[in-house]
């Protein structure tokens, strides 16, 4: 009994299976290599596709009396959405640059703004000493105004001071030639 292999089907099933695909090979090839069956097969392909053009055209003469879409029309609209969804990507990509673009000038804007209220901060100081240094002309033209009047005071001070030496000089001199007149004269 060791020497038997027990019967397996399926091995019976493959060899069964290779018989008939070489006996279908076969007949196609006899088939095949005849010039009729050529000639008949191609005047079959050129009469089923003239019925598949048929076919064609009156499924989408009754598509769209019934308003069905065809596969030309699924294929358009596949094509359409394919466009659609790259010009969305398009935008969405400049959308980001946008983004981009405008978080960059807000930082350069806040930078700005810093600076301008540097700018202005200086300006009010500016202002601030402007007006100080215009009361302080104003008082330095007003000290001026008085310095002038003291100035004129003192030439008249000077000019009195010196009209009244003269004075004096004469009133000495006349007190001294009146002394000598009035000496002289009490002598005679």
């Amino acid at each position: 009994m060791s020497g038997k292999k027990p019967y397996d089907p399926y091995e019976s099933f493959h060899k069964l299976s290779l018989v008939w695909e070489k006996q279908i090979n076969d007949f196609f090839y006899q088939w095949t290599n005849n010039k009729d069956f050529v000639k008949i097969s191609n005047v079959g392909t050129e009469i089923n596709s003239r019925l598949l053009e048929e076919l064609k055209k009156n499924q989408e003469a009754l598509a769209g009396v019934l308003n069905l879409p065809t596969k030309n029309d699924v294929s358009n609209v596949a094509t359409l959405t394919i466009q659609a969804e790259e010009k969305i990507e398009a935008l969405e990509e400049q959308i980001w640059e946008l983004q981009d673009s405008m978080k960059t000038q807000s930082k350069e804007i806040e930078s700005v703004v810093e600076i301008s209220k540097e700018i202005i901060k200086l300006t009010k100081q500016l202002k601030m000493e402007l007006v100080k240094t215009k009361k302080e002309q104003i008082d330095t033209k007003e000290l001026h105004a008085e310095l002038q009047e003291m100035k004129f005071e003192i030439m008249k001070l000077t000019n009195f001071k010196e009209e009244f030496e003269t004075l004096k000089g004469l009133i000495l001199k006349g007190t001294s030639t009146e002394q000598e007149l009035t000496g002289s004269g009490s002598s005679k």
